[in-house]
């Protein structure tokens, strides 16, 4: 079923398989409970490191189990991570979460993949003191530290590895639960052996045959996305054509950067340099996070407008809220894994057989025989920046070429989820596989990025796991409305004078009255962003976090007091003070507006601004709310942590 190009290494594939068989047809896997649960089996199954024999060795596959409550299951549920290289045992009470009742009937087995986790995870002193990255020299020393098996962690072993798990643990048949490349396992298993699947459960898709060198899905989805998010006239107030904005300030920045100044937590001030790379990675990064993303084209036409001031803010918070792809953006991520699995099984433009340096310039050499429009409003330069050709240039291969698989997808009971907001899987990925699986259900979840069983804002995406395992319809997303912090944010106020007065409230006064709610508004955003990228539940249960202001200050957050202290977000005002218990007491301050008090206590304010006092009831008080913005006055910040499941980092 595999085709590689050659009788021989055909031939060696089936002494493989055969090799596999008799290694593991008489295993058992050994479970035992796990320290510090009743819930969880802990087990382990060891194989063969090269199925062919031809490399001595063994690989111990660890293993969890979630015990199906009626016992005795002929029916497994293994549930995938993404990456490659993300290890999936650390998930396994979120996938038991996530799929709820199927497993009620079924063992949900999670296992670390060969070379990740507590399955031989691979290492490489080479990546070990980088701190600017991962860099093509250090790509291809690792794979000299890794030795002679580094190609035998492809899609191709993880499949076979699945296979002896359910002979060793008796099962008749398998469901395959795949998030991100994770749905790539899932696809090639039902490839080879689809006799012995049950169902495919495939969430934000990466085809059979991977994703190109040069991920020319992910630039083709930019446009939609950002159109999606600034549908509805959601960014009315911003920007008539986000795309063109973003072309405009990738132009401006020619292939170089530009500047701009963003205030630490602390109240320091800081220069970031910025690059379209970075742009691409903001919109990468907004696949986990929407709240980020939200602040994308306000901040863009912000710079586009010679203001540098939000989106120096909105990088540097996206570069703090991640480590890189392909190194640790979640913990269990084994980067050596990464690589040699990437490296041997991505199809690139160049022979395998030819030096690194001769490998790179062919690949340029078809990257620039692409029309200009592949990329837009990005160029060939930042495809080849996010691909992972430099590295895989100096990659020493273990294989002539990608193995290919041509076995058609079979018809099995198939649910395929894609986010309809995600640029690293996009939509096109999973309507290619459903076209492939004839009565495949496809279910494309609005305002959703990658994974989206576990970020989901609605109950549609539970709702259509619960009825696809029930043989009813899977129903299509009805609320396709955005969550209201994932909408887009407004320009910020180039000046005092471009803030609009409340209702009844003209001149200076009454513009900083509505510039304090504004920069109140803007804090509590901030912290709850902080919040929501901080990891434990501890947190949010007793929250301590502080946040720049966008041109000065500081504002922080500990237990239910909300302190400033200088804080800035117009120019030439500023707030100091705190709202505790629902009762604010702030000083309004800074060159450009009316100096004085802002009291809120009981359903009422008062301010005393250049010597006027105005005092309104609640009623009164509620004309304050600015665009949607509302002065949020518990000092609470209600902060809900969804579950995000495995990562995906599959790029």
């Amino acid at each position: 079923m595999r085709r590689a190009g050659t009788l021989a290494t055909t031939l060696l594939t089936t002494t493989a398989c055969l090799a596999l068989w008799s290694a593991t047809a008489q295993a058992q896997i050994e479970w035992k409970p796990c320290a510090g649960t009743n819930e969880v089996a802990c087990g382990h199954l060891t194989i063969p490191v090269d199925p062919s024999g031809a490399i001595p060795g063994t690989i111990t596959l660890a293993m969890r189990r979630h015990l199906s409550p009626l016992g005795n299951a002929k029916e497994a549920v293994i549930a995938l991570a993404g990456g490659p290289g993300q290890a999936a045992i650390p998930f396994i009470g979120q996938f038991a979460q996530l799929l709820g009742p199927i497993v009620s009937t079924r063992d949900l087995i999670a296992f670390d993949q060969r070379g990740t986790g507590v399955s031989h995870s691979l290492s490489c002193a080479a990546f070990e003191h980088l701190k600017r990255g991962i860099t093509p020299l250090a790509v291809s020393i690792c794979a000299g530290q890794i030795g002679q098996t580094r190609g035998l962690y492809t899609t191709a072993d993880t499949v076979a590895d699945i296979e002896a798990i359910r002979q060793a643990g008796g099962y008749e048949k398998v469901i395959l639960y795949g998030t991100s490349y994770g749905t790539k396992v899932a696809e090639r298993y039902a490839q080879e052996y689809p006799s012995h699947v049950g169902a495919l459960v495939l969430d934000s898709v990466v085809p059979p045959s991977g994703r190109d060198a040069f991920e020319h899905t992910t630039f083709t989805a930019i446009g939609r996305v950002l159109h999606q998010l600034c549908a509805a006239h959601a960014c009315a107030h911003i920007t008539g054509e986000p795309v063109s904005d973003l072309a405009r300030l990738v132009r401006r920045m020619a292939g170089g950067s530009i500047s701009g100044r963003f205030i630490e937590a602390n109240g320091q001030e800081e220069t970031a340099h910025m690059s379209a790379n970075d742009l691409l990675g903001i919109l990468l990064e907004g696949d986990f996070d929407p709240i980020l993303r939200a602040e994308f084209p306000a901040a863009v036409r912000s710079a586009v407008d010679g203001d540098t001031a939000a989106l120096a803010r909105l990088i540097a918070r996206a570069s703090s809220g991640e480590e890189g792809e392909g190194e640790s953006l979640s913990e269990g991520f084994d980067t050596p894994l990464y690589y040699s699995t990437i490296c041997e099984e991505t199809v690139f433009p160049w022979s395998r057989t030819a030096s690194p340096h001769a490998r790179l310039k062919e690949a340029i050499a078809a990257l620039r025989a692409e029309p200009a429009s592949t990329f837009a409003p990005f160029t060939a330069v930042n495809a080849l920046t996010l691909s992972n050709v430099p590295s895989c240039a100096s990659w020493p291969f273990a294989t002539p070429g990608p193995e290919v698989n041509e076995a058609p997808l079979p018809n099995v009971p198939t649910l395929i989820f894609s986010g309809a907001d995600d640029l690293r899987t996009p939509t096109s990925g999973a309507r290619e596989v459903a076209a492939e699986i004839p009565d495949a259900q496809l279910l494309v979840v609005p305002n959703t990025g990658h994974s989206v069983l576990g970020s989901d804002p609605t109950a549609c995406a539970h709702n259509a796991l619960q009825a696809f395992f029930e043989g009813k319809p899977v129903r299509q997303c009805k609320d396709k409305t955005p969550p209201a912090l994932a909408m887009p944010t407004p320009l910020p106020p180039r000046s005092l004078s471009a803030v609009a007065p409340p209702r009844g409230n003209s001149g200076k006064a009454g513009r900083t009255l509505d510039a304090t709610v504004l920069t109140v508004a803007d804090c509590e955003r901030q912290l709850l962003l902080t919040l929501l990228g901080s990891a434990g539940s501890e947190l949010l249960q007793t929250p301590s976090v502080r946040a720049g202001g966008l041109l000065a200050g500081w504002c922080a957050l500990a237990g239910t007091t909300q302190t400033f202290s200088g804080y800035s977000y117009v120019p030439g005002v500023t707030v100091s003070g705190t709202i505790v218990a629902g009762i604010a007491k702030l000083r309004i301050g800074g060159p450009a507006g009316a100096h004085g008090t802002l009291t809120i206590a009981h359903g009422s304010l008062t301010w005393v601004l250049a010597g006027h006092r105005v005092h309104l009831t609640s009623a009164g008080a509620a004309e304050v709310e600015h665009g949607g913005s509302t002065l949020l006055l518990g000092g609470e910040v209600a902060a809900s942590r969804r579950f995000q499941g495995p990562l995906g980092l599959y790029r």
